[in-house]
């Protein structure tokens, strides 16, 4: 699985101008399952994800998870990040297919919600307006295969 984590002060989805999900101090997760990941990468990219420190402690330090902070996420299916950029139009083969890949975006959902981090979600497979107030800025790119 792949995803982009932004640090962020706040973030927002809205679809057909209805917002569906908001996080205040926390990460915008943008997450896309690639062809072949299974449940357990999906755990293994929740596990890092709330463990990873990249908030501010007393010192100014990034020292803390979002757990620490007593933060959330905003959690949005992005199947763009199987780009593949060989050529001038970006191909998405490489994305699972549309039912596991939102099931696998489900389960990392619950498997980051399980991690004790509140979660909140786009709708997959819609088209989404995404607003963010990126703290830092500080914008972290995952991979399973990397982790």
């Amino acid at each position: 699985m792949r995803a982009v984590l932004q640090r962020v002060a706040q973030a927002q989805v809205h679809v057909d101008g209805t917002l569906i999900g908001q996080t205040a101090k926390g990460f915008l997760i943008l997450v896309c399952a690639m062809g072949g990941d299974t449940d357990t990468q999906a755990e293994k990219l929740a596990a890092k994800v709330a463990k990873l420190r990249v908030f501010k402690d007393d010192q100014g330090k990034m020292n803390l998870s979002v757990k620490d902070i007593g933060g959330s996420a905003l959690v949005v299916s992005q199947f763009t990040l199987a780009a593949d950029l060989r050529g001038n139009r970006p191909g998405f083969s490489t994305a699972a297919p549309p039912a596991e890949g939102e099931r696998l975006y489900q389960k990392f959902s619950d498997a980051l919600r399980a991690e004790g981090v509140p979660v909140e979600n786009g709708q997959f497979g819609a088209d989404m307006a995404v607003s963010l107030v990126n703290d830092g800025p500080v914008t972290i790119w995952m991979d399973t295969d990397a982790l």
